[in-house]
């Protein structure tokens, strides 16, 4: 299961609700990422989609 935390207005929680619902429309909104390294900082992330984008 993936935890993602979520702040709104100061307050943070665990969203787990896209785990509870099961669905693969959850895991799709995350398919871009899954080839980054665990730790990728803020950078390696912006690389990665703008290497990957389409024009």
């Amino acid at each position: 299961m993936t935890r993602t935390r979520v702040e709104t207005d100061g307050d943070e929680r665990d969203d787990d609700s896209a785990a509870e619902r099961g669905d693969e429309a959850a895991d799709d909104d995350y398919d871009h990422l899954k080839s980054l390294d665990d730790g990728a900082g803020c950078t390696e992330i912006w690389e990665h989609l703008s290497e990957n984008r389409d024009d």
